[in-house]
């Protein structure tokens, strides 16, 4: 995949992708993180000793001790120690950025235990590339073992470490499994370590990656690390249908974006007035329909139409004056002398009222076949012939019927 309207001189590729143009490992913006500090041409003094390493794109980040004697930077790949062999990453981070992360992600400085051994060379590049290709093979097999021990599991993500000689399998699964017999054949299989984690289904989206319906990238595979729960209070807050196919996203759970004006919302409907879904009138009883938070109306109609009457739109400051009304022992007259006028399409800009075009043809109407009424001629098929006798046949000889006369006539 190659930006074609690139400005810039990099052959069509888009500037800074780790991927150098093709987005096969899931996105461009996966867990970045931009290190502004190093980019200021400013001598720190007290640098921090500890880095963030950046593997698989962002898929998994951890911090690491950085001896002093290495001059290694932001942005450099990296080997590092690891529980079985080492590891290749990326610096994501360093200097005073990585104390704030530890901070955030609640990491103590004494947590840290494993180190940064050097700068990465070409062979373990070369290494990390066949490591990376070997993913996905490896994942199709992993799926077709799972299957045929019948586990109730899903493998969605096969990570292999820098030097092949670990491999991480994340899957999804409704409950406990065991996989004792599964690691056996994954050993016997791969010959690797095998470390078997398990993750949930917003999880896997992360690690999958994709698009969400906004067009953009998904927000747990770029920037989101903290799944809090949704449910569907956040949607009617929000006064948004309690659709289960629009409210989902790819991991099959609410989206997780619901919450994010869910505060909003809230501290919009503090202005409205409580307790108002029925409103009693002069002329009978009315129940709320709808909330417009950002007009400031509330829609009401009245109980005996069932649904099917006119809706009236009405101010929440004048709906305030009539719950304190009721609450007094007095009923309004009417919801339509109280009905607020909604402002018509300002035409400053030559725009038509019609927002469908300027000629909208009638809809098509459809002509009916008659049918004809009443039963068939008594003796009559449905091929015109008797039903006793069946219909002549022009006789084999070559002559004409007699009925339609010699030929020539």
């Amino acid at each position: 995949m190659a930006c074609a309207a690139c400005s810039c001189k990099t052959g069509g590729k888009p500037k800074g992708c780790n991927s150098q143009g093709g987005c096969a490992s899931g996105g461009c913006n996966r867990l970045n993180t931009y290190d502004w500090l190093s980019q200021l041409d400013i001598p720190d003094p007290s640098s921090y000793d500890v880095v963030e390493i950046s593997f698989k794109h962002g898929v998994r980040k951890g911090f690491y001790r950085r001896p002093h004697a290495l001059g290694i930077v932001t942005g450099d790949m990296v080997v590092v120690e690891s529980s079985v062999g080492h590891d290749v990453g990326r610096v994501s981070l360093s200097g005073e950025l990585v104390r704030l992360q530890m901070k955030k992600k609640r990491v103590n400085d004494n947590q840290v235990v494993y180190n940064v051994l050097r700068p990465a060379n070409e062979r373990d590049l070369e290494r990390l590339a066949e490591a990376r290709n070997a993913e996905m093979p490896t994942l199709v097999r992993a799926r077709a073992v799972a299957a045929s021990l019948g586990l109730n599991m899903k493998i969605g993500e096969v990570e292999y470490q820098g030097d092949k000689r670990k491999a991480t399998f994340y899957y999804t699964a409704d409950g406990r499994v065991d996989f004792r017999e599964l690691i056996r054949h994954f050993a016997g299989e791969f010959r690797v370590k095998i470390e078997m984690r398990q993750i949930g289904a917003r999880q896997e989206s992360g690690l999958i990656g994709g698009i969400g319906p906004c067009g953009r990238e998904l927000c747990c595979s770029t920037w989101l690390t903290d799944f809090k729960s949704v449910n569907t209070a956040a949607a009617r807050y929000q006064n948004l249908a309690i659709n289960q196919a629009k409210l989902s996203g790819q991991c099959g759970r609410l989206k997780c974006c619901l919450n994010y004006e869910l505060d909003t919302y809230l501290e919009a409907l503090g202005d409205f007035p409580q307790d108002t879904e029925r409103i009693k009138t002069a002329e009978g009883m009315a129940v709320l329909i709808k909330t417009d938070i950002f007009k400031g109306l509330m829609y009401f109609a009245y109980d005996r139409d069932h649904g099917r009457g006119k809706v009236y739109a009405l101010d929440k400051d004048r709906v305030k004056e009539f719950v304190e009304m009721n609450k007094r022992g007095e009923f309004p007259v009417s919801l339509a002398a109280e009905q607020v006028v909604t402002a018509p399409v300002d035409d400053e800009h030559g725009f038509d009222d019609d927002v469908t075009g300027i000629v909208e043809l009638p809809p098509d109407k459809r002509r009916k076949k008659k049918r004809k009424k009443g039963p068939p001629e008594a003796g009559k098929n449905r091929q015109g012939g008797d039903q006793g006798n069946p219909p002549s046949r022009p006789p084999r000889d070559g002559t004409r019927n007699p009925r339609k006369g010699p030929r020539g006539r």
